[in-house]
């Protein structure tokens, strides 16, 4: 398991339809060493607070194979940015600020902690999105798609400060595992549905 890129981002205006909100949804890979405290990592902002960031939404990571397939549901919405079908997202795209390899949600479950060279994160719940990511992924139903599809990603708690490092592996360090990311996602679909 590899953490593939560090994603920061700074609040910014974004439309959402007629409004315009402030957002640091959008955010980009960098290089060099980041610093990660209690509350998210060094240089990255969030405009919500009631629903992003804080001590249990301090990281947020995201399996970076899921790049591709949001890609392909803009081109099948008519919104791709790339004019090649078979491109991905740039890593940052929807928000995330850890781009991982090797590790989707059927795998990670909350309590889990991931053990990096220099800090261990822990797994607190899966991403519910928002009328931002509608906005940002340029059609209406992204935020519906992202619940069903289960390509969600997952916050995390910061349970040891530290650093970061770009290309740097990492361990997956079971918790109690008694209910994972896909299913805590299944769950609230299935009370949505309710």
């Amino acid at each position: 398991m590899q953490l593939a890129h560090i994603n920061l981002g700074k609040v910014s205006p974004l439309r959402v339809g007629q409004r315009k909100l402030m957002s640091a949804i959008g955010k980009t890979a960098v290089s060099g060493p980041v610093r990660v405290g209690l509350l998210g990592l060094e240089g990255d902002e969030q405009a919500d607070l009631s629903v992003h960031g804080g001590l249990y939404k301090a990281v947020y990571a995201f399996p970076l194979a899921h790049l591709a397939y949001w890609h392909q549901q803009r081109v099948a919405h008519g919104v791709s940015l790339f004019e090649d079908a078979d491109d991905a997202l740039p890593p940052g795209f929807v928000g995330e600020n850890l781009s991982l390899t090797g590790l989707r949600e059927e795998a990670v479950f909350i309590g889990d902690r991931l053990h990096f060279a220099d800090c261990v994160l822990r797994v607190t719940q899966p991403r519910e999105p928002c009328g931002k990511f509608n906005a940002v992924m340029g059609y209406a139903q992204a935020a519906r798609d992202m619940v069903q599809s289960g390509c969600c990603g997952f916050y995390l708690a910061v349970d040891r400060v530290g650093t970061l490092l770009s290309g740097e592996s990492f361990e997956l360090v079971p918790g109690a595992r008694q209910l994972s990311i896909a299913q805590a996602l299944a769950l609230k679909r299935h009370k949505h549905l309710r």
